[in-house]
Formats: C-alpha cells, structure tokens, sequence
C-alpha cells in the first residue's frame, strides 16, 4: 500500500456534483476574502471525504452478517420491521448503526441474496441516533432472502442533516455480501432485522466498518475469514 492510499480514496459519482458545487463556492469566497475561502476549502474536502468509496475486505465464509454501514452501534434489542416489507408483526432482533457526518455513507449488503423487496416511505427528519427515528423518520427498506430461504430487512433512514436516501437496487435483484446498494446524504443510521437463530457478534457502542465488521453467525464458523475485495 501506498502512503497517499491512506489519505486518497476513490470518490462516490454521486458525490461529484456536490464537490463541484463547494469547489465553485470556495473560489467565490477566496475573491471576496481569503479567510472565506480557506473555511470554504476545508468544506469541499470535506465534501470529498464524506462521498469517499474505499474498497472493503468483505469476509467470504458462508453465513457471517457484516455491517451495512459505517458508523456505531446505537441500539441492539428486538423491535418490529417496516410493515411494508410484509415480514409480519413479530418483533426481528434489529441492529442500528448510527453514522455521523464524518463517517464513509456507502451502504453495503450485509449478506448474500435475492432481494424480494424495496420500499420507500416519506417521513420525518429527527435526530438518527433515537429509537423513534425507526418509525417516524423517511426510510428505503429492503428484504433479502439468504440461501436457507430465511429474510433479514436492511433499512436506510434519513436523519437530521440528511434529505436524501439513494438506492440503486431492485427486487429480484441479486446481492453479494459487501455489495453496494445505496447511501445516504448527510449523516444518517442504518437498521438490521435479523431472523430468530443468528447469533449476534456485536456490542452497543462498537465501531464498525460497512463490508469488513461481522455483525452475526447463522451457525459456528471455522476460524479462517477469507475475503474479496470489494
């Protein structure tokens, strides 16, 4: 690896616009008074960082759950899935990760499958981090069916900063664990419903990396962790 690897990471195309956007400004604010224009560099950059894409060791070995998200783990206990999903109205083990402004906002597949569905739902902007936000806040929920034939609900949720969830992903559509399908703008949590049986691998407060951190076993697994690159 490279030193400029650390601090250079590939950008989102979705975030080329709005780079573009503080760039142009920044130019603006350097005529008007430079003191403005260095605040206004410092935005773009991190305008830049905030859509970066890095590649993320994804681990191979069947049936390990990993982050959707970057960020923390703000809740962890049993709550409903989005009804709109139709995995009825028994309460699912969910896991929130509450990603701030700073965080990487790639959304990942927490695990391989066929996506059965994806619906939208307008809402409310609260603070990501409360549990309410689950319920009141705009949200974009998908459904996957693993291998074994069992569903877990992935669910994008705006928050306070944030006014747009980006999905890319279709029913019928097959993901592969570590694949990308959507992000959010600007800070905002990401929710997982799990099935009865999967052994959590997570604690409240633990930092976690979209693609790489484990959230969940369906069974023991051998020690060796494989991974791709994605």
């Amino acid at each position: 690896m490279k030193m400029t690897d650390t601090f250079l990471k590939p950008m989102h195309p979705e975030g080329y616009k709005f780079v573009a956007a503080f760039a142009a400004a920044t130019l603006v604010l350097f005529w008007i008074w430079d003191p403005l224009g260095w605040i206004g560099l410092g935005l773009t950059v991190w305008c830049y960082y905030f859509f970066r894409d890095p590649k993320r060791a994804v681990p191979q070995n069947a049936g390990l759950l990993v982050s959707p998200a970057d960020g923390v783990v703000s809740l962890i206990g049993p709550a409903v899935p989005p009804e709109e999903l139709g995995l009825g109205p028994a309460p699912l083990m969910r896991v929130s990760v509450f990603m701030s402004v700073f965080n990487c906002h790639v959304n990942r597949a927490p695990i391989a499958g066929k996506v059965t569905a994806v619906a939208y739902r307008p809402g409310l902007f609260l603070n990501a981090s409360l549990d309410k936000a689950s319920a009141d806040n705009e949200r974009n929920a998908l459904a996957i069916e693993m291998a074994d034939g069992r569903k877990i609900a992935v669910v994008q949720i705006a928050g306070l900063v944030a006014r747009r969830i980006v999905c890319w992903t279709k029913p019928g559509q097959s993901l592969r664990t570590g694949e990308r399908f959507g992000l959010i703008r600007f800070g905002s949590r990401l929710d997982v419903y799990l099935p009865d049986g999967i052994e959590l691998q997570v604690a409240l407060g633990q930092t976690m990396v979209a693609g790489e951190t484990v959230i969940a076993s369906l069974g023991a697994q051998p020690p060796a962790r494989a991974a791709r690159m994605e």
